[in-house]
């Protein structure tokens, strides 16, 4: 089956339909068989489209899961190596590092939607961590036994 992205061109109105083949559309395009959902014109052409190809087993293709678990470590570890964890108190940190209170440095953290909202009116540039690049959390030292 071959999924074309279609445009009429009475209304402009783009959408997609299925064939069987190149022949198989051209064939239902010629009697007229090919309607506009918007306004059941039937003049309607085929829209540029990059070919959506699949590799093979064989030419090595990657699990999508496997690649993002990857790529989720990799980021996990340059965070932990490269970035100060400064656990809830992040958005105070950050104000500070904005302000001109504390020197700049990479950091990641917690914070409240309260917090991630004044930030963001503030214009302090944060951006949510995803969990799946967050780095486990170092524990708070001043709260161990």
């Amino acid at each position: 089956m071959i999924r074309y992205a279609l445009e009429c061109t009475d209304c402009e109105e783009g959408f997609e339909g299925w064939f069987a083949s190149s022949e198989g559309f051209a064939a239902q395009k010629d009697k007229g068989l090919i309607t506009c959902p918007a306004c059941s014109g039937t003049s309607v052409r085929k829209q540029i489209m990059a070919p959506s190809v699949r590799p093979s087993e064989k030419a090595g293709a990657s699990d999508p899961e496997k690649v993002f678990g990857k790529l989720a470590a990799k980021a996990r570890q340059h965070i932990s190596e490269n970035y100060d964890y400064v656990g809830d108190g992040f958005a105070e940190e950050a104000r500070s590092m904005y302000y001109g209170e504390r020197d700049n440095r990479p950091i990641w953290g917690e914070t409240t939607g309260d917090e991630r909202e004044a930030l963001k009116e503030e214009g302090v540039p944060a951006t949510p961590l995803p969990p799946a690049f967050a780095p486990k959390k170092q524990p708070d030292k001043s709260k161990l036994n």
